[in-house]
């Protein structure tokens, strides 16, 4: 079972743990395509292209013209303690013991614009790169062009090593669409989070990413394989809701 989640626009500014074990991202040659077309761009055609301020656009300016095109300890840290998103207030890495990173190394897997998939432990430099950011890179149109093959056929190989592949989506819309789902070879489970206000279930988005990260960690911290084992769920107040579920689209409410 392999878990996808989003990576996070919040970034520490430093590491926040100091963790000796890391793994270095596998798609660096295609990053680095990536990267050399932002080297390209103003600090004014950055902030146009990511909607973003020019203090924002400035500081992600001087991360592309400064990138190192390898992955060491020297110049950034492992993916889980860099984002520092809802996902991962939900998913607290910082606080896992050594014997739950190596569990989320092995199942988590971070959907990235940058690095198209990273695992936990991979290192990886400070960066701002939405996957829906309309970025031609070569012949591609845009980043979900570029990465979607990548990424699906690295899933895929990943997941036939088990004996059950399943994929467990805990990732927003807009970075789960770099996964061709119709080519995915493996159960597709998606749950949903939603809280109830004036007797209607909604989804808000805070406390659905948090709570995204907050599956991520009962998965790890219970070491569940069984898919089945995810409905007990029940951090925060939440609990499967059997009468909105249909299918492998499980609802989660509180």
């Amino acid at each position: 079972m392999k878990i996808v989640i989003s990576p996070a626009k919040s970034l520490f500014n430093e590491c926040p743990v100091q963790f000796k074990e890391y793994s270095i991202p596998v798609f660096l040659n295609e990053s680095e395509k990536i990267i050399r077309k932002l080297q390209k761009l103003t600090p004014e055609k950055i902030a146009g292209l990511m909607n973003i301020s020019q203090p924002l656009a400035q500081l992600n300016y001087n991360r592309f013209q400064n990138w190192e095109f390898s992955a060491s300890p020297t110049n950034g840290w492992q993916a889980v303690f860099m984002f520092n998103g809802d996902v991962y207030q939900g998913l607290k890495a910082t606080t896992m013991t050594e014997e739950e990173l190596y569990l989320a190394q092995e199942k988590i897997r971070i959907l990235s614009g940058v690095y198209g998939l990273l695992k936990p432990l991979d290192l990886i430099q400070p960066y701002r790169l939405e996957m829906g950011t309309a970025l031609a890179i070569g012949q591609e149109k845009d980043l979900y062009a570029f990465w979607q093959h990548t990424i699906t056929t690295e899933l895929n190989n990943e997941l036939s090593k088990e004996h059950e592949p399943t994929l467990i989506n805990l990732a927003s819309v807009e970075y789960f669409s770099a996964i061709d789902t119709k080519k995915l070879k493996a159960r597709l489970i998606t749950p949903t989070f939603k809280e109830q206000k004036n007797g209607q279930y909604k989804i808000v988005s805070f406390f659905a990413k948090k709570a995204r990260g907050l599956m991520s960690r009962f998965i790890i911290q219970n070491k569940i394989n069984d898919p089945e084992n995810i409905k007990a769920f029940d951090l925060d107040g939440y609990y499967f809701n059997n009468n909105l579920s249909k299918g492998d689209n499980w609802v989660f409410t509180r």
